[in-house]
């Protein structure tokens, strides 16, 4: 029987059977791209390329020898919108305001400065490059603030379609490998200390996994340094998203641009919208989640599944962004985003080093 036959003998299915198969086919994709991390794992000893970058790339792969038919939209487009919302929630337990406090209020001060200046200043140069807006803004995000999480953080809020996100995550992908091996090449070249390498790697590396990549080789102390920097970044993800849902309505109203079925966000009818659209869902839980954390209402053992199942539901979403992608569209705007995030990457190293012997961090 099929799932459309189900669902007229039984009312309360048809939204799970509309979304079931979109979801199974993100599920297989997503289940292939952790083997082949796995498989890197087993050869090189640490993933180079994490599953999430996995994810999309294969997605890609597969929508260009084969477009899902429409009984499969609903459930791509529920994975690459609602998981992806579900996820940015959980995020907010990896956030800690005890341990932020620890660096200092002199650094904390500094690293949301940076943030500030990277944003406008990416966001600049990817519209010099002829940009579209609203990729402009999730390459100035995913660069200024933790890569591929606030490129999904920020895309819902936008109304980014899934070629944008695509686009923007596969080049700060590729990049975010390259910083992984060539930042440790500084430390000699400009004579830092362990505590100023730790700063400049929480300040330019995109995510935690590769903070802890680009430190251990030097030392533990600039891990943990790098590592609570990092973590601030990430705590600046709220705050952006959600001055990013107040200041975007304009761009959420418009309906008028292509985009493929599975999309990363609603492009609600024009008109004023609802608070509840201003101020997304995911983001007040967000907030939420990182103020029990703070509260130390989450238990210790309960942190690290939270943490897989966030990075498990955001690589199903990869994965149907990655299923709506025409590769078309991403090899045209390949060059610009390529240079885009390059210059961007470039300029949050100077302005990282400026901060570094600014506040005089020994």
């Amino acid at each position: 029987m099929s799932a459309q036959n189900i669902a007229q003998f039984h009312p309360t299915v048809p939204a799970l059977a509309r979304v079931l198969p979109g979801i199974g086919l993100c599920t297989f994709v997503t289940a292939l791209a952790y083997l082949l991390q796995a498989i890197e794992i087993d050869l090189f000893g640490r993933p180079w390329l994490e599953a999430l970058v996995f994810a999309i790339l294969l997605g890609v792969a597969i929508r260009s020898v084969w477009t899902p038919p429409s009984a499969w939209h609903a459930g791509i487009q529920f994975s690459a919108k609602t998981l992806l919302e579900i996820a940015v929630v959980l995020l907010g337990a990896s956030v800690s305001a005890s341990a932020v406090l620890a660096i200092g209020p002199e650094l904390i001060a500094g690293i949301a400065v940076v943030v500030v200046v990277a944003i406008a200043t990416s966001y600049a140069i990817s519209r010099a490059l002829g940009l579209p807006q609203r990729m402009a803004i999730l390459v100035a995000c995913g660069n200024s603030i933790c890569g591929n999480s606030a490129i999904a953080a920020v895309a819902p809020v936008i109304g980014a379609d899934g070629e944008d996100v695509a686009s923007s995550i596969a080049f700060t992908a590729v990049l975010g490998v390259i910083v992984v091996l060539v930042l440790p090449l500084f430390v000699p070249l400009l004579q830092m200390s362990l505590t100023q390498y730790g700063v400049m790697a929480g300040l330019t590396v995109y995510a935690v996994p590769q903070v802890l990549a680009a430190t251990l080789p030097i030392g533990a102390l600039s891990n943990q340094v790098g590592t609570v920097v990092k973590l601030v970044r990430v705590l600046m993800l709220g705050p952006v998203v959600l001055l990013m849902s107040l200041l975007a309505s304009r761009l959420r109203d418009e309906t008028n641009e292509p985009a493929p079925e599975p999309v990363a966000g609603d492009r609600p009818k024009p008109g004023k919208p609802a608070f509840h659209k201003l101020v997304p869902w995911f983001i007040v839980g967000f907030l939420v989640v990182a103020g029990i954390r703070t509260a130390g209402l989450i238990p210790e053992p309960a942190l690290h599944p939270t943490a897989v199942v966030a990075n498990l539901l955001t690589t199903i979403s990869m994965a149907a962004l990655g299923l709506g992608v025409d590769i078309r569209v991403v090899a045209k705007a390949g060059p610009r985003v390529t240079a885009a995030v390059t210059l961007s990457l470039i300029v949050l190293g100077l302005i990282s080093l400026g901060l570094i012997h600014f506040i005089g961090v020994a």
